[in-house]
């Protein structure tokens, strides 16, 4: 079975930047991204990046979050700069095989446990 292990989250003020990565056990997968979810709200979609590194942004994090995947170690990193309390949530690495760039969850057959974030005022 798969397993997705995350890393870097933390506890940062305004302004601030963390880095997060997530490899992977094993598997070869065409896209690779990072939801997150904080308290109250769904999980959405933040950022995502396919095998040939087309990437995807949620427009909240646009400018300001940066996805990358480094294809021989099969792993994903989310560097995040300028950071807002509004970013805080845990974060989730998932992973699918399917064709495409996709923003629905149902397509992400593989998660990771989450790692918090959160960013204070």
């Amino acid at each position: 079975q798969v397993q997705l292990v995350e890393s870097g989250g933390g506890l940062v003020q305004a302004g601030g930047s963390l880095r997060l990565s997530c490899a992977a056990s094993s598997g070869t997968f065409s896209t690779l991204g990072w939801f997150r979810q904080a308290p109250g709200k769904e999980r959405e979609l933040a950022a995502a990046v396919t095998w040939s590194g087309t990437a995807y942004y949620a427009d909240s994090v646009k400018g300001r979050f940066t996805i990358s995947r480094d294809n021989v170690k099969n792993t994903v990193y989310l560097q995040m700069n300028s950071l807002e309390p509004g970013d805080t949530a845990v974060y989730y690495c998932a992973a699918t095989r399917g064709v495409g760039l996709s923003r629905d969850q149902q397509v992400y057959a593989d998660w990771g446990q989450g790692t918090q974030v959160t960013v204070s005022s």
